[in-house]
């Protein structure tokens, strides 16, 4: 809510716009319009960013079935999947993809994928 400062006399100011403030709103452009939401991806990285994002939700399942090791390699995939994306992608297009710089992006997607996969493929079995 709004206060109201009095003037110096106690009154309250005046209210009513004044015929200058008037011709000022009268000739003020139009807002532009706003325009509704996408209810889809906009661009390319944004479908790409939903397709590595359903790949790691299997990778998931696939871990909770039993099949870590494997599940551990198809999320690395994933990653690298979306490093490769982020390199040939234009920021423009790059959707969600896009989180620092570019070449920051796919080094440090590249790094993490790459160290999943080492580290599913060297871990020993367990009993």
């Amino acid at each position: 809510m709004a206060s109201v400062t009095p003037l110096e006399d106690g009154s309250a100011p005046d209210s009513r716009p004044t015929a200058s403030h008037a011709a000022a709103e009268a000739s003020a452009p139009e807002p532009a319009t706003v325009a509704e939401p996408r209810r889809y991806p906009s661009t390319l990285g944004g479908a790409l960013y939903i397709t590595i994002l359903g790949v790691t939700v299997a990778a998931l399942v696939i871990v909770g079935l039993g099949h870590w090791r494997a599940g551990v390699h198809v999320l690395a995939g994933a990653v690298i999947g979306a490093a490769a994306a982020r390199a040939v992608l234009p920021n423009r297009d790059a959707g969600m993809l896009e989180v620092r710089g570019r070449w920051f992006d796919v080094a440090l997607l590249a790094a993490v994928g790459a160290a999943m996969w080492v580290l599913a493929t060297t871990i020993p079995a367990q009993g």
